[in-house]
């Protein structure tokens, strides 16, 4: 099979939750046990840094490789979902996994994989920990794709755990309460590994220091730690200044672990994260003049930190290019969005997709004024149409929105 060929049988022939939801979900870790066996247990070769969390996981994963580069070492990145290209998700010191890789893995495992129905992710998260094993990295930062206690990534034993924040996000997986999501993203918790936890929150402390009670762990909390040094970015959203204190927490755990990181590497590291890593769609501007601003913010709270952002912004008419997935529960998001802006309704190309006339009708019931597209491309087209030089146009609502103008 080609390149292509193989990407697109991974796509339909296996579930996957970036296209179907909840039915590509499987509640436990028999099958990602049983591929690592297979594979003679790739995740046992290399170090790891384990990241969760409801937002900001994907940057904090970026920062901590793009530093542990700075450092000079061999960094793996598996992170998800991707934009463009599913090898986004594999990456060792930026470069992706190459398509030879992909193409050879599958081909060599595709009889297990079908005998055993292996979801997409629990196949790509085997073949992540294959490749950086076999290229003998130094350290990988393994992203959780959901959750934490059933997710396929949790195999692995880090030097350190991260977990960013807790919001109400995937609730009809992970439970309806903080609590409960909060004991979902502890389960990456391993006996006798530190945790650090990006936001103190009332409702989730107390979960995870009886978590760490019964592991024998150490719990830090990154938003406790006092005289934190302030470090230049270039992920300029205002929602980055947590993921940066999350960041220097577990690096100052990594240090302890024999890990040599200069004062010149944290500096370098945090600058360029987008030119160490490749990451995208982190408020990122794409034009001026109007001026074109996409974000993957989805959810609450991090639709509520790039609200803030954006209103700080000066413009004569704000343009929103918005869509989401049919799974959201679009109206708790509603109070935190512009009334005073025009809005363009799309559906991600994805099956999960919502349509963009029940999007609109959701919206305008709400008091909000605009029309919807037939595509992503269609809604930035009519928006930088309509929009003046002083105007500002912002894309988003969902991953997949911002995957498809990038």
């Amino acid at each position: 099979m080609t390149y292509q060929d193989t990407v697109n049988w991974m796509f339909q022939q296996l579930p996957m939750y970036q296209n179907q939801g909840k039915t590509a979900y499987k509640a436990n870790l028999d099958n990602t046990l049983l591929l690592a066996k297979h594979l003679q247990n790739p995740e046992l070769n290399f170090k790891s840094i384990h990241v969760a969390g409801t937002n900001g996981k994907g940057s904090t994963s970026h920062m901590l490789a793009s530093i542990l580069q700075e450092a000079g070492y061999k960094v793996g990145l598996y992170t998800s979902p991707h934009l463009k290209d599913f090898r986004e998700r594999i990456k060792i010191n930026g470069n992706e996994v190459s398509e030879d890789f992909v193409v050879d893995f599958i081909e060599n495992h595709k009889d297990f994989f079908e005998s055993h129905s292996l979801s997409f992710f629990e196949m790509t998260v085997g073949m992540a920990f294959d490749y950086f094993s076999k290229e003998k990295v130094d350290i990988a930062i393994i992203e959780v794709g959901m959750g934490g206690r059933l997710d396929s990534t949790n195999i692995i034993t880090p030097e350190v755990s991260v977990i960013t924040n807790i919001g109400l996000d995937h609730t009809q997986f992970l439970g309806s309460t903080l609590e409960a999501i909060a004991f979902e993203k502890g389960g990456i918790i391993k006996p006798r590994v530190p945790v650090v936890i990006g936001q103190t929150q009332p409702e989730t402390e107390k979960v995870f220091k009886e978590l760490v009670n019964t592991r024998g762990s150490e719990i830090h909390f990154a938003d406790q730690q006092k005289d934190v040094v302030s470090y230049e970015s270039d992920l300029k959203g205002y929602y980055q200044e947590k993921n940066k204190a999350t960041v220097l927490a577990a690096i100052s755990i990594i240090r302890q672990k024999s890990f040599d990181i200069s004062e010149e590497a944290l500096k370098n590291g945090f600058l360029n994260v987008v030119k160490n890593t490749g990451l995208n769609g982190r408020w990122q501007v794409l034009q001026n003049e109007p001026k074109v601003i996409c974000d993957t913010a989805h959810n609450k709270d991090g639709l509520e930190y790039a609200m803030k952002q954006l209103s700080d912004e000066n413009f004569e008419q704000l343009h929103m290019v918005f869509g989401v997935v049919n799974d959201k529960d679009v109206e708790p998001i509603l109070p935190l969005l512009p009334k005073n802006a025009l809005y363009y309704f799309c559906k991600p190309d994805i099956p999960r997709g919502l349509d963009a006339e029940k999007l609109k009708n959701i919206f305008l019931n709400h008091g909000f004024v605009g029309e919807a597209y037939e595509g992503v491309a269609q809604a930035l087209s009519a928006a930088k149409q309509h929009a003046t030089k002083s105007d500002v146009i912002y894309v988003g609502g969902s991953t997949f929105v911002v995957a498809e103008i990038i």
